[in-house]
């Protein structure tokens, strides 16, 4: 049951990273506004003094990294669902693997 849980929230935390990834660049946003002009970009630049950051960012290359990388959680979290049994499986393994070294470590050291 833990296992599954793990994996349930492997996958979801893979499609909440790449949507927003791959979508928050691209789109303007209520209180913080647009990807190049927003409360936090403008926050970071005053107090670190880098006004090289703001251009960086609101370029489009660091807008496709950014997007690219969004597009990489999304492959991820649906290869985790095709593969989502041998996903289960393995981590099983390696809970019953790991309690059962620790038992032949317990029962050495009582000898």
């Amino acid at each position: 049951m833990v296992a599954k849980l793990t994996v349930i929230f492997f996958i979801i935390l893979f499609l909440l990273a790449g949507i927003s990834l791959t979508l928050v660049p691209w789109m303007s946003i209520g209180l913080i506004g647009n990807w190049d002009n927003n409360f936090f970009l403008a926050f970071t630049v005053e107090k670190t003094g880098w006004a090289f950051l703001r251009e960086i960012v609101a370029s489009n290359w660091f807008r496709g990294a950014v997007t690219g990388f969004g597009i990489l959680n999304l492959l991820l979290a649906f290869w985790e669902m095709a593969h989502f049994k041998q996903s289960v499986e393995m981590i099983e393994e390696k809970n019953e693997t790991g309690i059962g070294s620790e038992k032949k470590v317990l029962n050495s050291n009582n000898i």
